[in-house]
């Protein structure tokens, strides 16, 4: 197991397939981009496959999120989810994405053995979201969502960031929308994972201010109040059921206690904590003949390094060098 000396167990694996995107979020990367992994430095494919395989076999890994950047820039993203969906025991595997390649690849991710997807969509509206994203690819998303949807990737999930003087009260038309059309809202609180490190704690929307929101609208009831277990998102019943509406309140109302969490990189990196400062090099004992015995052991050894939580309640708190797109979401 992935054990750490706090006596959590790491069951979740989240993997970045690529730090590019065809997006510019604002509170993600500068307009300009960001200076990408050369491709000697991402894993292959058939490396990925190897890792994802010691983790489910060796590990006791039972979900994986393929992750980015953008996931659906991977070329090979299909076929590492057919061949990780072949593994035993199988593992449950989804897709966190921007949408926007979701239209064209939904029915051939479900075809491979994907089971469910992330979308991020931040906004209802065109122009807000060409504003926060620099691109003008709001139907792209909304197409892509209903792509999944047809194609069963379900329970589909919709990813929100709420950011002040620009969507940040669009948190009851996002949740009338998502009910309406069946998918399950999760807002996230802004992180300070941006490459300009330009995050401010007294700047953000914060689950409280969500929550508040929320109920000038509807009513909400807490599910399994104090049973969340590892689930990052708190989750509330909208107006008495079935749909329910998630809260990840990473700042404000941190989880690491529960934490059953590991990160892979794109260039093969472990990494224990999405806020981590370290991270223990696998490509390099991949690309160096290690077994996959020894491979498993550099993973443990990591792994119980893992620091208590997050940091992000010290006043001494430093962002990771890395942003969210080169750590993988």
């Amino acid at each position: 197991m992935l054990i750490d000396t706090y006596g959590r167990v790491a069951t979740d694996l989240r993997v970045s397939l690529t730090d590019k995107c065809n997006l510019r979020c604002t509170y993600c990367m500068p307009e300009e981009g960001l200076q990408w992994l050369a491709k000697p430095d991402l894993l292959t494919d058939d490396e990925i496959v190897r890792l994802v395989r010691i983790a489910v076999t060796r590990l006791g890994i039972r979900d994986v999120r393929f992750t980015g950047g953008e996931p659906l820039l991977r070329p090979g993203l299909v076929g590492i989810v057919e061949r990780c969906a072949a593994l035993t025991p199988r593992p449950r595997m989804s897709v966190t994405t921007n949408g926007i390649g979701l239209g064209r690849t939904a029915a051939a991710l479900k075809a491979a053995g994907l089971d469910r997807v992330n979308v991020s969509l931040d906004t209802l509206r065109r122009d807000v979201f060409k504003t926060l994203t620099r691109r003008d690819r709001h139907q792209d998303v909304l197409d892509g969502l209903a792509a999944a949807r047809e194609a069963g990737l379900t329970p589909v999930k919709v990813n929100t960031v709420l950011m002040p003087g620009l969507n940040g009260d669009e948190a009851p038309e996002l949740l009338a929308w998502a009910v309406a059309h069946g998918y399950e809202l999760r807002f996230i609180e802004q992180m300070p994972l941006d490459a300009q490190h330009g995050w401010k704690r007294d700047g953000m929307i914060t689950a409280g201010d969500i929550l508040q929101s929320l109920r000038t609208r509807f009513t909400l009831t807490e599910e399994g109040a104090g049973e969340r277990g590892s689930a990052p998102a708190e989750r509330w019943i909208v107006d008495g059921g079935p749909h329910r509406v998630g809260v990840i309140a990473s700042v404000t109302r941190p989880f690491c206690s529960a934490c059953d969490r590991t990160r892979l990189t794109a260039d093969g990196q472990v990494r224990t904590c999405l806020f981590a400062r370290e991270e223990t090099d696998l490509r390099a004992a991949l690309r160096s003949d290690a077994t996959d015995e020894s491979l498993a052991t550099l993973w443990k050894l990591a792994m119980w390094g893992k620091k208590a939580g997050s940091g992000l309640d010290d006043p001494a708190f430093l962002q990771p060098d890395r942003p969210m797109s080169a750590i993988g979401g």
